[in-house]
């Protein structure tokens, strides 16, 4: 057998059926990595040490066919998907008994009463709580460096961010503590830390997967979602988190099977639109590095029997001012104690402060302009499969390269420079995956450079299939971080 911090999800899954080894033993690994490795890259703000091991326990019971977890009262199928798997939790998300602080000063320890619905999901998957890991405040940046925590590093360069917002959860997996992390996207949270880190990281159609029971929509940008170091990980989370609760504003059909399944069926030929053009900033300049990541996939695609071809921009730039009103005012909904604002970070306030800003009017009108937009791109990309795009405008940013305390406008200039394409499905809601397929030497250290496939509404399994057989062709598996 493979040596633990190098096995994916399902491997470890089919070692345990095996018997190569067991849950209690890879949790003893994990947390030990954890500690290790943990601080290097700012991967957690809590391990949770005491729950993983009775979710561990529980998990080898069920191996053995007997399946409750006492304590906690789940009860465990022997073929649970990801029995036994270690599965942190992004530190935006409820994990009954365990703090939640968003990344900020503001909250303090506040212990959640619930499991949120993907965690409770995860739960039920069979998956090991080791941890809460390290996000932005409120989960608003590019980049995450908390007050509360030390900065999030891509372990491919401890002076470089992990990127935001699920940082720390990237940072875990790419370092080898955990072969999947919980992540959430609300304007590329999840795809801008899968570039950093050299991982996969898919961002689901708008209502794949629910909020509830707990949480609600709202602007409808952010989903929930997962970072994972191969393609069929990505799909057996989707698989698990892929469930409706009562009151679902949004909701989208099955699978034809299942999102695993997907990734052993070849994609077919497919028409794949090149957009190298920044989105949201027309006149930002892009790296030579991410234009050379496109172009090479782009040449992959041909080589691989795909259709490719330019294509155009889906909307004017101007049009992206909408994203601004609607993440202003979500901040502004955050519920911070008035007496403990000012404990905030600068961009947090600077951001609220745009939101009380906001009228209703204006409010509605950007919901209005986000709903044309998507019809506006839907009719632009009409004979598209597949959009093709890097996932940043330059390599991983530097540790404090983006964040500007001074100056939080400049600092949100800064985000929405480095991120000129990602926020475009959160808009459409439509589906979008980043895939490490590209690595350029930056300033003497090789780096990771994600590239980005987007999707029509709903077409996960497009991209899945694809992503795969990209995987195949270009593998990443054997890279490793220089931290051991």
């Amino acid at each position: 057998m493979s040596e633990i911090p190098e096995l994916t999800a399902l491997e470890l899954v089919a070692a345990y059926r095996a018997g190569e080894t067991s849950p209690t033993e890879v949790l003893d690994a994990t947390l030990r990595r954890a500690e290790r490795l943990g601080p290097q890259v700012g991967a957690f703000v809590a391990l949770a040490p005491e729950l993983a091991w009775e979710q561990a326990i529980a998990a080898e019971r069920a191996l053995a066919g007997r399946a409750v977890d006492g304590e906690r009262g789940i009860e465990l199928a022997p073929d649970a998907p990801l029995l036994g798997v270690p599965c942190p939790i992004k530190d935006l998300t409820m994990v009954a008994g365990v703090p939640v602080r968003v990344g900020s000063a503001a909250l303090g320890d506040t212990i959640a009463s619930v499991d949120d619905g993907v965690v409770r999901l995860l739960h039920d998957a069979g998956t090991l709580m080791v941890g809460k890991t390290n996000t932005p405040e409120i989960g608003l940046p590019a980049y995450t460096e908390p007050d509360i925590a030390p900065p999030a590093r891509t372990p491919w360069d401890l002076r470089r961010s992990a990127g935001g917002s699920s940082g720390g959860a990237a940072a875990a997996v790419a370092a080898g503590i955990v072969p999947i992390a919980h992540g959430s996207d609300g304007g590329g949270s999840i795809r801008i830390p899968a570039s950093a880190c050299g991982l996969v990281g898919l961002k689901p159609t708008r209502g794949r997967v629910s909020p509830g029971p707990y949480g609600i929509e709202g602007a409808g940008l952010a989903t929930h979602g997962a970072l994972t170091r191969d393609v069929r990980d990505t799909a057996a989370v989707l698989d698990v988190l892929s469930r409706s609760w009562p009151g679902d504003l949004f909701t989208v059909p099955g699978p034809r099977t299942t999102f695993l399944e997907a990734c052993e069926r070849p994609p077919g030929r497919l028409r794949v639109g090149l957009l190298s053009t920044p989105v949201v900033a027309a006149d930002v300049p892009v790296h030579p590095v991410c234009v050379e990541a496109v172009e090479q996939t782009a040449m992959l695609l041909h080589e691989l029997g795909h259709y490719v071809e330019p294509a155009p921009v889906p909307f004017p730039a101007e049009r992206w001012v909408s994203f601004e009103a609607l993440w202003s005012v979500m901040a502004l909904l955050a519920p911070i104690p008035p007496e403990s604002e000012h404990l905030l970070v600068p961009l947090t306030r600077w951001l609220r402060d745009k939101g009380r800003a906001v009228t209703g009017l204006e409010y509605a009108q950007a919901v209005n302009n986000v709903q044309l937009i998507t019809r506006e791109a839907a009719a632009t990309w009409a004979t598209y499969d597949v959009i093709l795009a890097p996932t940043l405008a330059q390599p991983p940013a530097l540790v404090g390269g983006l964040r500007n305390d001074a100056d939080p406008a400049a600092d949100f200039a800064a985000q929405t420079a480095y991120t000129p394409w990602t926020s475009v499905w959160n808009l459409t809601g439509w589906p979008a995956i980043s895939l490490p397929l590209h690595w350029a030497d930056v300033d003497g250290v090789t780096l990771p450079i994600g590239v980005m496939l987007g999707g029509r509404h709903g077409a996960e399994e497009t991209l899945l299939s694809l992503s795969t057989q990209l995987e195949a062709a270009r593998p990443w598996r054997d890279r490793r971080p220089p931290l051991d």
